[in-house]
């Protein structure tokens, strides 16, 4: 099937109505422009003809009734369609309490945004003539009520039923945690193994047996595009911190039948109220960015004493708002030959050290099903 389609991604909207909104010293989270952001972003994507748009979860602060009953009332008035999966912010509690929504009352919320039966926490529906979206639900709770990333086996079970049915139609799916890795090490690292599936590899195996080719995902608040066996995972930064990005991807078919996905990365600079936000988000990030820098450099693999992590966590001030950026090549010769190996490992580059810049704008050739 000759498949032509325009369709958005705005990841990590993490809402907050004034009246929620709390602060906190190291809150990397710029929440105040989440609304009028999201506006703006809304106000241009409504210039695009787009086809449909996704969300990949954190659609809310910290699940907030008011903030899922303001984002489901304001996406209902876009004139193309909106597909939604919850993220880590949006059910912090398996059972609703007095600050946020429980586990299973996320899809009420958001029937219109693919949630037609709002028993079941994930869903697949056609979006387009041959196109088909999975939305998976990646948030468990263990035994002691702690929120886990990771897909129960019942969801497991109905997606490779499900997968065989699209054999003909080109799948999309989305999940709000990550399962290829972003970052060297991600799964296994103390501070970046949150971020992905506990159980990653097995989903990763499903999608690739059944020749899933996109893979749509947010959490880690950067711009990047990982591949493993047959699998573009596309991530996007959050909409509440720094660069403020949204994507717009286009998917062609050419004349030898080959499918074409063709991504285009835009940021929000300024809001009302906030005419120098990239500045602003830039430096709100990096000022709260020393103790995180610190644990990094104390922990594996470099295990740096704290003496010697204190020294160098001022030069790296900006570290995480280049990761967030995408496509950050870094370089830092004043370090000690393992620091800067390791820190310099985070650079968009191929195998062979080349530079890859395809975080933000690219176009990736798919492989049929």
């Amino acid at each position: 099937m000759s498949l032509n389609f325009r369709f958005a991604v705005v990841s990590d909207l993490h809402i907050g109505l004034p009246h929620t909104i709390w602060d906190h010293p190291n809150r990397f989270h710029l929440v105040e422009v989440s609304i009028p952001v999201l506006e703006r972003i809304l106000e241009d994507l409504e210039q695009e003809a787009l086809d449909f748009l996704l969300l990949p979860g954190d659609l809310t602060q910290h699940g907030e009734p008011d903030n899922h009953a303001w984002l489901q009332k304001r996406l209902s008035q876009l004139p193309f369609p909106v597909y939604v999966v919850p993220g880590n912010h949006d059910v912090p509690n398996i059972l609703p309490n007095e600050h946020s929504i429980g586990l299973k009352e996320f899809p009420y919320y958001y029937r219109q945004f693919g949630y037609e039966n709002p028993e079941q926490l994930y869903y697949t529906c056609e979006v387009l003539p041959g196109v088909q979206l999975i939305g998976l639900n990646s948030n468990q709770f263990d035994t002691g009520g702690k929120q886990v990333g990771r897909l129960d086996q019942q969801q497991l079970i109905w997606l490779e039923q499900v997968l065989p049915q699209c054999q003909d139609k080109l799948v999309l799916v989305m999940v709000h945690h990550n399962v290829i890795e972003h970052l060297p090490d991600q799964a296994n690292h103390p501070l970046g193994h949150r971020y992905i599936l506990e159980n990653a590899p097995v989903l990763h195996n499903i999608l690739k047996t059944a020749g899933v080719n996109l893979l749509f995902t947010g959490h880690l608040h950067v711009q990047d595009i990982a591949y493993q066996e047959g699998v573009y995972e596309i991530t996007t930064g959050s909409l509440v911190s720094y660069p403020h990005p949204y994507r717009i991807l286009q998917l062609c078919t050419d004349n030898q039948g080959k499918r074409w996905l063709q991504i285009e990365s835009h940021r929000v600079e300024s809001v009302p109220g906030w005419e120098n936000l990239t500045q602003i988000s830039r430096e709100w990030m990096s000022d709260r960015s020393y103790p995180f820098m610190v644990k990094l450099l104390t922990s594996p693999p470099l295990n740096l004493p704290d003496s010697d992590a204190q020294k160098l966590a001022p030069s790296l001030r900006y570290f995480w708002a280049h990761i967030a950026d995408g496509d950050a090549v870094f370089n830092f010769p004043e370090f000690p030959t393992p620091v800067r190996r390791y820190f310099e490992s985070f650079s968009s580059h191929t195998s062979d050290g080349k530079p890859a810049l395809i975080d933000n704008q690219t176009t990736l050739l798919l492989t049929k099903n």
